[in-house]
């Protein structure tokens, strides 16, 4: 049977190689190993077959030297595999009592936690954020585990995010956001209808759009068409003054020194995504074309209306365009338009949001920056103060 060698104490250089070489001229045959050491304090496991006295003798002397402690057991073989998951916890302070409760929401979905590593800065006096990693049983619903979670987000005033872990959760390469309350803090449509004296008007349409009683496409007409006559220079003002979502500059100049691909899909108007477009480099941007002429708006949107099913479709066109699978992609949005386009992604996170989407979406972020996704990609504080240094 499997013995299962656990080594602790003080951390010092040395001790692996020390205890390998051991190992290495015994007979026996490493098959499992983990090693972790938390402020200075190492946790060493082997799972060893065919050792012999000869061999745990040699492993104790070696111990003892390096002022350690040793225990072994005999272990059963290991457990079938199940599902893991990646459970991220961001807030002002991530205490016990929200560990507690994740816990507990793992423990009733019969998870198994493997590990969890701190992303947040260790010189700081309280965690951040927490990454979570638990094996779950291959049949565990994951709607129905998101939703506890949802209410531990909300109990406990942070996000808590679940994700497949696996090979496609860390090799995103895209990342597509809305632009208006997404990437922009502001509403782009609203701005021009105050310089144009409609804003109530135009609040009027919008509301019986959010109330369902006009969809998407016809309230935007109606919306634009009270903007007519509207000047242009209002619009090259409004795009040379757009003003950023917290942690924007960040979240785009760390993707792209990641070598991430980063896209804005709007629907909104383009001389504003394609005026971020040029501010912030991005790839590519996609937004509703107002008609000018003479140098005034006419009222009228051109070619396809950007709605949700269409902002779904650019996504996907993106992604075969950077010849990626869609697992590698990444939607963020803040609104009932988003929500196909955050369901066709690998990871869709809702910002900002309202409860329906942040219960349909992969991850929600409620407070902090744009940023914060990069915690929900696995970057922890030391990571971008490497990049920083680049």
């Amino acid at each position: 049977m499997p013995l299962l060698v656990t080594v602790t104490g003080p951390d010092h250089p040395g001790i692996t190689a020390a205890l390998m070489s051991v190992v290495q001229h015994g007979r026996a045959s490493v098959a499992d190993l983990e090693q972790i050491v938390v402020r200075g304090q190492l946790t060493l496991c082997l799972v060893l077959h065919g050792e012999d006295d000869v061999l745990l003798d040699a492993l104790a002397r070696v111990v003892a030297d390096h002022g350690l402690q040793v225990t072994s057991r005999v272990v059963g073989p290991a457990p079938s595999a199940g599902v893991r998951w990646v459970v991220t916890l961001l807030g002002e302070r991530i205490g016990a009592a929200h560990v507690a409760d994740v816990a507990t929401v793992l423990a009733r979905a019969s998870a198994n936690i493997e590990r969890m590593v701190p992303l947040s800065d260790l010189s700081l006096t309280s965690l951040e954020c927490l990454e979570i990693v638990a094996e779950l049983p291959v049949v565990a619903d994951a709607d129905a585990l998101r939703r506890e979670l949802l209410a531990v987000s909300t109990r406990h005033g942070c996000d808590v995010a679940l994700q497949r872990e696996g090979l496609y959760r860390r090799a995103k390469r895209l990342v597509v956001m809305d632009m208006d309350s997404t990437l922009i803090r502001i509403e782009v449509i609203d701005e021009l209808a105050r310089a144009h004296g409609v804003v109530g008007e135009v609040s009027k349409i919008t509301e019986a759009a959010m109330e369902g009683r006009l969809d998407f496409d016809e309230s935007l007409r109606r919306r634009v068409a009270l903007l007519r006559g509207l000047d242009e220079r209002v619009l090259e003002e409004l795009a040379a003054n757009l003003p950023l979502t917290d942690g924007a500059e960040v979240l785009v100049r760390v993707l792209k020194r990641l070598g991430y691909r980063v896209a804005v899909i709007s629907g909104g108007f383009s001389f504003a995504a394609e005026a971020l477009r040029t501010r912030l480099g991005l790839d590519h941007a996609h937004a509703n074309t107002l008609e000018i002429e003479g140098g005034k708006l006419t009222g009228r949107v051109l070619g396809t209306i950007v709605n949700a099913a269409r902002k779904a479709e650019l996504l996907e066109d993106i992604a075969r365009e950077e010849g990626l699978l869609l697992d590698q992609v990444v939607a963020v949005g803040d609104g009932a338009n988003d929500l196909l386009m955050l369901e066709r992604a690998g990871l869709g996170i809702a910002f900002r949001a309202k409860k329906k989407l942040r219960e349909a979406a992969s991850a929600s972020i409620t407070r902090g920056g744009l940023d914060a996704i990069l915690s929900l990609l696995g970057l922890s504080a030391r990571d971008l103060r490497e990049l920083a240094r680049v």
